[in-house]
């Protein structure tokens, strides 16, 4: 990690557009924090919820890279949410047993709030002692501002800031089973005709590998993100979280403008980074 004076002299040397409401936060692997808004206090989080719920599960029960895991066995409950109109599902029929990694794809890409309690009661028995699991790692990784009410981020009592998260994903993405799984653009479930697509549009830009999204009116549009920036053969991996955008309008709203200004965020750093580190060559 580079010195405290190394960051901020690079640092100066970046103009990223930071959102004017909300809170973000940026760091750069092998270097350190870039910077982040100001005024960080606990916020909704809506699904990205979901990534600390993918990490626990990997805590408790680990896969290899490319391994699928255990079987997990669809109950009545989240069979009867995949109909729910109110909340993100994943489409799901009792008595299936779909693998651990499939699970993990249909809890992160199309953010199943009824995979994500599924997966809770199959770890612990019960989502209330998911939840503490959830909060005992929280604190484990120094996410001292942070409450998890719940696995799936559909309760609004969850709250983090930008610079939690980040620790998060750090950790998060260290992981190869999550950090494959969230640069998927889409999976499938067996017997459903259409692919199940992933929720983060921002896949589609050059660069980008990750990481979650999450909206709801309490929370506004939420953005946990990875992308690589570099010139030539160095590259640098980055992570953002923003979060708390447009909050109190509808989700679609939030999250469009989640996706705007983490979008404004990446092109920032991947075009001025290379030069804020002494680097040459063209843009990638």
């Amino acid at each position: 990690m580079a010195s405290a004076d190394a960051r901020a002299a690079v640092a100066d040397r970046l103009d990223l557009p930071w959102p004017d409401e909300g809170q973000a936060s940026i760091e750069v692997e092998g270097l350190g924090k870039l910077g982040a808004t100001a005024g960080q206090r606990p916020l909704p989080i809506a699904s990205v919820t979901k990534v600390m719920t993918a990490y626990v599960i990997l805590k408790e029960h680990p896969l290899a890279d490319g391994e699928q895991g255990p079987a997990v066995a669809v109950d009545a409950a989240a069979a009867q949410e995949s109909h729910s109109l109110t909340e993100s599902t994943a489409p799901l029929r009792e008595g299936q047993r779909l693998s651990e990694r499939r699970m993990l794809e249909l809890l992160l890409l199309p953010s199943g709030n009824n995979v994500a309690r599924l997966l809770a009661r199959w770890d612990a028995g019960s989502q209330q002692a998911f939840v503490a699991k959830m909060n005992r790692a929280a604190r484990g990784l120094g996410m001292h501002r942070t409450t998890y009410t719940g696995a799936s981020g559909l309760e609004a009592t969850t709250r983090s800031t930008a610079d939690d998260q980040l620790k998060l994903a750090r950790q998060t993405m260290k992981d190869p089973t999550l950090r494959a799984v969230v640069a998927m653009r889409s999976t499938t479930v067996p017997g459903e005709p259409d692919p199940v697509v992933n929720t983060n549009r921002l896949l589609d830009r050059p660069g980008v590998v990750g990481l979650k999204t999450g909206s709801s009116t309490p929370a506004g549009g939420a953005l946990m993100w990875a992308a690589e920036a570099g010139t030539g053969g160095k590259r640098h991996f980055v992570l953002g979280v923003v979060l708390g955008q447009r909050a109190g309008t509808t989700p679609a709203e939030g999250l469009e403008a989640a996706f705007e200004k983490s979008g404004a965020l990446i092109d920032a750093v991947q075009k001025e980074l290379p030069a804020a580190l002494g680097e040459q060559g063209d843009r990638t």
